[in-house]
């Protein structure tokens, strides 16, 4: 198989603990891909555009990251990321639901701050972004008991998600007012594969 991805996209890195925590990581290839050069062949690959895309053996793509993941889920031994049918399973789906909005909303914000002009930028809209955010953030802190246990998707999908907040956010120090959510990340960020996954610290 192989895998489209950047080394600091929250969700090529979803992909990349989940296939670490599955055993699968050897049977990846990794191909660096820049989605805005237009150049790249990834829109052949991805209609989308984006990362991470991965191409199976037989040619077939698939996209995005809760696709990827869910089937990679289903390579490896063992109990899976993904409880079965019932409560647990619905908790995870929904933890990475979550999680997955605030990497959008995340990067939203890194766009409107960071890609486009200063004098372009709507403060409006990078408030918005910031407060899909922090509510966000106040609901895993509400429910941060549901985070413990056996590994799984959902606290794969918060864990790089917070991830992405340090990386990018450091200043906005999610930690605080979150002492649940904020001890439970400092224990999972331990993970050998989140530690493996982490972006560069110059990126």
């Amino acid at each position: 198989m192989k895998l489209c991805y950047s080394p600091t996209s929250p969700y090529v890195r979803k992909v990349v603990v989940t296939a670490a925590e599955r055993g699968l990581d050897d049977r990846i290839e990794r191909i660096a891909t820049n989605a805005h050069d237009p150049k790249s062949e990834l829109s052949t690959i991805n209609p989308l555009g984006k990362v991470p895309a991965l191409i199976l053996d037989d040619g077939t793509a698939l996209y995005d990251s809760p696709v990827i993941c869910e089937y990679l889920d289903s390579l490896g031994e063992g109990a899976g990321l993904l409880p079965p049918p019932g409560p647990a399973r619905w908790t995870a789906l929904r933890q990475q639901a979550l999680a997955d909005g605030i990497m959008d909303a995340a990067i939203l914000r890194m766009l409107e701050t960071v890609r486009r002009p200063e004098p372009l930028r709507w403060a409006g809209w990078i408030e918005l972004q910031k407060g899909k955010v922090m509510r966000a953030l106040d609901s895993l802190e509400r429910h941060a008991g549901d985070l413990n246990g056996p590994p799984t998707l959902g606290q794969i999908a918060v864990g790089c998600a917070l991830g992405y907040l340090d990386f990018r956010f450091a200043a906005d120090n999610w930690r605080v007012g979150r002492p649940g959510l904020a001890a439970w990340y400092e224990g999972f960020a331990r993970r050998p594969s989140m530690a493996a996954s982490a972006p560069p610290e110059n990126a």
